[in-house]
């Protein structure tokens, strides 16, 4: 499979993934000056990229750093960002500070990550009912704590 990467502005780093085993591609901010987020506020932070897979069978996801988000309290605004297969626009990442501190984002920071996933989609049927399983309806902790 391929990935098409266009770079929206020259600053624009395009994605990497920085070992072999890494499942993501590190996303950059495309900022020409520092940013900071305040605590409790919601940034959407440029990548200066538009991406375009090849297949139409895929989603590409944007989750939090790790690192960010244990060290700093900076995540994904939206938990999780889904960029349709058919998206062209600019891949824009929205971030939020939950810690106490201002958190500053430079240039060129690695502020999220990018996994390419395929996507299953079924053909939907209404019905009146659904089979019974063992479960049920339980939900939240009905299977033990």
């Amino acid at each position: 499979m391929k990935l098409q990467i266009m770079r929206l502005r020259p600053e624009a780093i395009l994605p990497e993934r920085q070992t072999p085993g890494s499942a993501g591609y590190d996303l950059s901010a495309c900022l020409t000056e520092d940013l900071v987020i305040e605590p409790g506020d919601c940034v959407p932070v440029s990548t200066g990229i538009a991406l375009c897979p090849d297949r139409k069978d895929v989603v590409l996801l944007v989750y939090a750093r790790s690192g960010l988000a244990t060290k700093h309290g900076v995540s994904m605004a939206n938990g999780v960002g889904v960029i349709d297969s058919d998206y062209r626009g600019e891949v824009l990442v929205p971030l939020v500070n939950r810690g106490r501190e201002p958190f500053r984002i430079t240039p060129g920071m690695r502020i999220a990550q990018l996994v390419v996933t395929p996507v299953l989609l079924p053909r939907t049927e209404e019905v009146q009912q659904l089979p019974d399983s063992a479960r049920g309806a339980g939900g939240f902790g009905s299977t033990g704590a």
